[in-house]
């Protein structure tokens, strides 16, 4: 069964920048597009629903964005990273960090969302 997305937007988050990406984040990223072969691709951005919290994050590469996606670029040229957003999603992850972080305990996206309210004991879901 399929999530329902209803969110009631926060006024104060249009001022935020959509989404923003470390260095860490557009790099692990430009090296995952150059092993698999999907020079051009683009990130997905989003959410969907699952997880304890209710929600967690969607992120997949994808060839081009869909005709109703907001785009986003982090770096120039061939050091660039395009983050495709569903509008129904910006809700969600306005304001979000995208980065990459390598720690003892083990490697992985993090994402620094300003609307989560709640997350799950694992870390992997969260409600707005």
């Amino acid at each position: 069964m399929e999530a329902t997305l209803n969110f009631v937007e926060n006024p104060d988050t249009h001022a935020m920048p959509a989404v923003q990406m470390t260095d860490s984040g557009r790099t692990h990223i430009l090296r995952l597009l150059g092993e698999n072969e999907m020079k051009g691709y683009g990130l997905r951005f989003g959410v969907q629903g699952g997880g304890c919290s209710g929600y967690s994050y969607l992120l997949e590469f994808e060839e081009a964005p869909q005709e109703e996606d907001e785009v986003h670029a982090f770096g120039e040229g061939e050091a660039a990273v395009r983050v495709f957003i569903n509008p129904l999603h910006m809700g969600y992850v306005r304001g979000s960090v995208i980065d990459f972080k390598d720690e003892l305990l083990g490697a992985g996206f993090h994402i620094e969302n300003p609307n989560v309210k709640r997350k799950c004991g694992c870390g992997s879901s969260f409600d707005v």
